[in-house]
């Protein structure tokens, strides 16, 4: 009689991930090799997937939903895989990011912390740092947050770059992160960032007061096909909507709030004082 391993789908995600996938595959009667024909993989590399020796990629997921009639659905392998890659992420960002790298005019509204397509690496890296000190998530998914910020912050390099309005509570620049020489790189940053030629960057100062009119972070995506999807989050949860009728305030309070902000200058100025006052 063949060994079968015991499964602990609690262990991990990825666990949890191969214990659904043997489940799935014995619920339709197949054995590991057949389904491994299905899907192009060997029966050894489903072993190794069910198991939790191997992490599935994407690849494997779509066609492993393929097989097993899931694509589209809320049991997907493809969902699976997608909470296993950006397990510390807010519900919705994920899919928000994939939308981010195609987007002809991206609009930010930050409070507290750079808007993180701004951030220097090293500013990041703290933040990070930060989250796994308190146990809110591990040293592995800070560094794929790291390396998801880089991935992201290549949208503004790209030939035919999307135009960027980025609005900044003034706590953003004002709150010391990483210490006086990670704050001057980060300020010096962002200074370097309103300099380009696609980008529109303003300050809503701390006397703007009741005339803020957001009070949680945004970000507004205008699509090549001229759609705009809004994203917004909270300290736990974050949400992505398509709908015109919540999007198209969402647009309105940003546009009043830029009325309301600092111009671009008199933002740069504000930075580069408190720049020159690190030391």
């Amino acid at each position: 009689m063949v060994n079968v391993k015991q499964l602990n789908p609690d262990a991990s995600p990825q666990a949890a991930y191969g214990a659904r996938l043997r489940s799935a595959r014995e619920i339709r009667g197949w054995k590991q090799d057949e389904l491994a024909e299905q899907v192009g993989y060997s029966g050894r590399h489903i072993s190794a997937v069910e198991t939790g020796r191997k992490p599935p990629t994407l690849r494997f997921s779509r066609v492993v939903d393929a097989a097993f009639g899931l694509a589209g659905t809320a049991e997907s392998f493809e969902r699976a895989w997608a909470e296993i890659k950006h397990g510390s992420l807010l519900e919705g960002f994920p899919e928000y990011v994939g939308y981010e790298g195609r987007a002809v005019e991206i609009r930010l509204y930050n409070i507290g912390i750079i808007p993180g397509l701004l951030q220097t690496s090293e500013y990041a890296a703290t933040l990070a740092q930060s989250a796994v000190k308190r146990e809110a998530i591990t040293s592995a998914q800070a560094g794929e947050r790291v390396a998801l910020l880089v991935e992201r912050q290549a949208v503004l390099m790209r030939p035919r770059a999307p135009m960027v309005f980025v609005i900044m509570d003034e706590s953003c620049i004002r709150r010391p992160v990483g210490g006086p020489e990670v704050m001057a790189r980060q300020l010096g940053h962002l200074i370097d960032f309103a300099e380009r030629p696609n980008t529109l960057l303003q300050v809503a100062p701390y006397e703007m007061g009741e005339r803020r009119t957001l009070n949680l972070p945004v970000n507004v995506l205008t699509l090549p096909d001229r759609s705009v999807i809004c994203y917004a989050e909270s300290q736990a949860q974050g949400n992505l909507d398509r709908e015109a009728a919540a999007v198209m305030p969402m647009m309105t309070a940003y546009h009043q709030l830029q009325a309301e902000s600092l111009s671009q200058a008199a933002s740069v100025a504000m930075i580069e004082q408190l720049r020159k006052g690190t030391p």
